[in-house]
């Protein structure tokens, strides 16, 4: 497996992605909505294309498809035009990939496409693995249909893949992004309740266990991609302050973060505690399996 197609690999996650592929020799196209932004880089073994490009004839030149595109969730107040953006960009994206499938001569072996710990809604305290059923609110809705839109390329004779990817931490975005700020200024402390459960993974890790995915033929359906020790709220801001060497004596909450997101607030208040089942089980090996080492990496 040589060549790949990447949505979204321009983002957050797809460029560390994009960036580990690229130096394990993969040739890279890269579907992106303003292809000649990027058109000042000549790397040999990567090109990108438009979505309104023949996708049809890119699919034949590719072995496999990662598709990590959609508007991002966390990123202000939700309404109902955001809500819609935040569904379509997700559904029409992984449906006009698996059409260009459909139409090739030459189909890709296996279509990794992304979904997200928000399949299985607010958990509690309770465990979630990849055979449990999802949630009944916005997000696990989105999740249901985004991972439903991509089966159409399993009845292609398609190998497919789900990660639902938990929180991801990073140097560069991701859920540290908006908390480094009023912890430096020892002004940071939990958010919310304080109890609800974050299922977190390392970039590097989520990184690496994405491109196993892809070059192990075994694996198909949902995996979970987080550390195997989700931690609260609570716990998580604790170690952050003790690793930043900062106070942590705030508290934002619910009701404030509510009133600021409304229904946006639901991807920071909501408790998922996933189990790790699927990387568990094919004995994937994490560089950051503590919350204190990966943050020790990340600050």
């Amino acid at each position: 497996m040589k060549k790949i197609v990447v949505s979204g690999g321009t983002g957050f996650i797809g460029s560390d992605i994009c960036t580990q592929l690229l130096q394990k020799d993969y040739e890279l196209i890269l579907i992106t909505r303003n292809p000649t932004k990027y058109g000042a880089d000549k790397a040999k073994n990567l090109r990108y294309v438009s979505w309104d490009d023949s996708l049809n004839v890119i699919m034949d030149e590719a072995d496999a498809v990662i598709h990590l595109a959609g508007e991002p969730v966390i990123d202000g107040r939700w309404n109902e035009e955001v809500k819609k953006k935040i569904y379509d960009s997700r559904i029409h994206s992984t449906r006009k990939l698996v059409q260009a499938m459909a139409v090739s001569a030459n189909k890709p072996k296996v279509f990794i496409s992304a979904s997200a710990s928000g399949y299985y809604g607010n958990s509690g305290i309770n465990w979630r693995s990849e055979v449990d059923s999802p949630g009944d609110d916005f997000l696990a809705k989105v999740c249901v249909d985004w991972e439903k839109e991509s089966q159409g390329a399993n009845e292609l004779g398609i190998r497919v893949v789900h990660p639902r990817i938990g929180i991801v931490l990073g140097h560069d975005g991701g859920a540290l992004k908006n908390m480094l700020t009023p912890f430096r200024l020892g002004l940071g402390g939990s958010i919310g309740p304080g109890t609800q459960f974050m299922s977190w993974i390392h970039l590097r890790d989520l990184t690496r266990a994405i491109i196993h995915l892809l070059e192990e033929d075994g694996i198909q359906g949902p995996v979970n991609m987080c550390a195997p020790e989700p931690v609260t709220m609570d716990v998580f801001t604790q170690v952050l302050a003790k690793t930043m060497h900062r106070p942590n004596l705030f508290t934002v909450p619910s009701f404030a973060l509510k009133l600021l997101f409304g229904e946006g607030a639901q991807p920071i208040l909501d408790s998922i505690r996933m189990k790790a089942g699927v990387l568990e089980s094919i004995g994937f090996t994490y560089i950051y399996e503590d919350l204190e080492e990966a943050l020790i990496d990340l600050v």
